[in-house]
């Protein structure tokens, strides 16, 4: 059996996971003695050693274990389950054998995802182009167009209220073909339908929405001329700009504060039942009673994962003038949260180019059909707001699709070195779509980290391989074994809604890169098993500076775990996205999947301001600028 060195036993101290002292804490660093250990733990501190099949540590110390000791959220200490035992000796303990058919690795993050969007999508008719496997079944991938116009007069028939709305998300007309409002209209003539596109960027209404919302031609007619250019009007279509300027009118109709919360507390139950201890959303919320609204769940002391919340740099550089009133007035948004939502101090979210579901990024070489891109922010507003958020010091994660956005991104960062060096900067590229290689290159050169979405590959490689990008463009999509080559740290997300946030169907599709006609799609960008596991572990802690608490199983970090029915470093690769998953230990609480219990939130929303058009405009006006930071 493997001994404990007077530093293994050191580092296996608590770090503060139990009711320490800074006596205590000196107690544990002089003193190599079980019996000092047992006196620093209170007699009250009960141990639970979990036993496993297999334990993935992803310490490289000790990669393997099939036991780990935690105490008061923490974890005591990682190995065997005698050798356990004996560093715990006579201080009180209990073996707790819940998952000794099961493998635990490191608690699955889900690094970048939308609440508020994902609310809105997951209350909605889910029509779309992939399964969604929800927590209470899953629904299919829409077949094509008359598949889609059959499942909607089966929904509009299941209403009940005749003046309920139909609102249906996941229709994308690059696979489906258009569609208008005229087709919607035989589906109801009465009922308001609204058609929520696959990228998020546009809406098609029937004529009784229209109606119902006000859209006459005269109110049309006076909206300002982007609007009406990004606008169909006798197709009831709407996007970009025209989409904007339809919200406050279809605002009440679509935001409804109940279906908002159901939506938040559906999105809870699916992100546990995929082993999700830990989330973020970049570019978070401005207006406070939509947070508020999210703070009515994710706050909750019965939430089986944290939520935490990076500001949107985007809108708060656009807002103040004084560089120095930008950093305060970020700074000033911490007190929205608490509870199981936090906010993230010293990161901020800024965007490049436009989204890879519309085919709005800025690439180097014309789509196919010869049309162009959209910028995000415009070029001094960018650069202004790298430089003011740089030299406080700021973390930046950077939105970005295109190769050609990727160049303004690593523009920026270079410029910025130069003028003001820092050292373990972390800008992160967000997303990672279209690049080149000399670019992997020079991403690794600035210090700079990735946060890719897998998904693009499987879900587009084949369409954009026709349209839009073609098919060498479409197959290199998210090169994610050049990174791995090249050593750059890189995390995977999902961007809820854009791909189910499935942090092992993401490994899986890294790891695979196979399309939705099943072939592969340029092999050697493939990432190792490993990798992606880590990736949507460690790495990602990594890119939230959240290392040293989460991400491995490693004495003095949060006992934050997943538990699967298998490894997915050893099964075949394609059977990880099967690998079932029993649920969570988080902060050491058990969760099984589908047990989560909805408890009175630390902060609860002004009940006078729920039902308001004020607070309806405030939800969709944020969902549809969180939109703007999507794939």
């Amino acid at each position: 059996m493997k001994q404990f060195s007077r530093r293994s036993l050191i580092r296996m101290g608590l770090l503060g996971a139990t009711s320490l002292c800074s006596s205590g804490l000196a107690v544990w660093a002089q003193s190599a003695s079980l019996g000092d250990i047992g006196t620093a733990i209170s007699v009250t501190d009960k141990v639970t050693v979990y036993s496993a099949r297999e334990i993935v540590t992803l310490d490289p110390n000790k990669p393997a274990a099939n036991a780990v000791a935690t105490v008061n959220g923490r974890i005591l200490a990682v190995g065997s389950l005698s050798e356990i035992e004996t560093l715990i000796g006579d201080q009180p303990y209990e073996v707790d054998l819940t998952f000794e058919d099961n493998v635990i690795v490191p608690g699955f993050i889900a690094e970048h995802d939308h609440p508020m969007l994902a609310a809105l999508t997951m209350s909605s008719k889910i029509l779309a182009i992939e399964d969604w496997v929800l927590p209470d079944g899953t629904v299919p991938a829409v077949k094509d167009k008359a598949d889609f116009m059959a499942r909607m007069i089966e929904a509009e028939g299941e209403l009940d209220s005749p003046d309920e709305p139909l609102l249906t998300w996941g229709y994308h007309t690059y696979f489906f073909g258009e569609l208008t409002r005229t087709e919607l209209d035989t589906i109801s003539a009465t009922r308001p339908i609204f058609v929520w596109a696959r990228s998020c960027h546009e809406f098609t209404l029937n004529t009784a929405a229209m109606q119902a919302a006000g859209v006459t031609e005269d109110a049309f007619n006076s909206w300002a001329d982007p609007a009406r250019k990004q606008s169909n009007f006798e197709a009831g279509h709407f996007w970009e700009q025209g989409l904007f300027a339809l919200l406050p009118y279809i605002a009440e109709m679509v935001a409804n504060p109940a279906n908002f919360k159901a939506g938040l507390e559906l999105m809870r139950d699916y992100m546990h039942a995929k082993g999700i201890t830990y989330g973020n959303e970049p570019g978070g919320i401005l207006a406070k009673p939509v947070q508020d609204m999210v703070n009515s769940v994710l706050s909750s002391p019965s939430m089986p994962f944290r939520w935490s919340f990076i500001p949107d740099g985007k809108s708060l550089i656009a807002l103040y003038e004084d560089d120095e009133e930008v950093i305060a007035e970020t700074k000033k948004l911490a007190s929205w949260y608490g509870g199981m939502t936090e906010f993230v101090p010293n990161q901020i979210k800024l965007f490049a180019d436009g989204a890879i579901y519309s085919l709005a990024m800025q690439v180097r070489e014309p789509y196919l059909d010869g049309h162009f891109g959209a910028w995000m922010m415009e070029k001094d507003l960018f650069e202004r707001a790298f430089r003011v958020y740089w030299d406080a010091g700021y973390q930046i994660h950077i939105h970005v699709n295109g190769d050609a956005g990727l160049d303004r991104v690593l523009d920026s960062l270079e410029v910025n070195q130069r003028r003001n060096p820092r050292f373990d900067h972390r800008t992160t590229i967000v997303h990672f779509a279209v690049s080149a290689p000399e670019q992997v290159a020079r991403i690794k050169q600035l210090g700079a980290i990735v946060s890719a979405n897998p998904y693009y590959v499987t879900a587009l490689a084949d369409k954009y391989s026709e349209v839009g990008l073609g098919p060498k463009r479409a197959d290199q999509m998210v090169r994610l074994g050049d990174l791995e080559s090249a050593g750059i740290s890189y995390s995977l997300h999902s961007d809820m809604p854009m791909a189910p946030s499935d942090p092992l169907f993401l490994m899986w599709c890294a790891v695979n890169r196979v399309t939705s006609s099943g072939r592969v799609a340029d092999a050697e960008q493939s990432a190792s098993p490993e990798a992606a596991l880590r990736a949507v572990t460690l790495e990602a802690a990594f890119a939230l500076r959240q290392e040293h608490m989460r991400g491995s199983i490693e004495a003095g970090k949060l006992a934050n775990f997943t538990i699967l029915d298998d490894n997915p470093l050893t099964v075949d690769t394609m059977a990880i996205k099967e690998i079932g998953v029993w649920g969570t230990v988080m902060e050491g609480r058990k969760f099984k999947a589908g047990s989560a219990k909805q408890e009175d939130a630390s902060l609860q929303i002004p009940s006078s301001t729920l039902m308001t058009t004020e607070f309806a405009q405030a939800a969709i006006k944020h969902v549809f600028k969180s939109i703007h930071s999507h794939g």
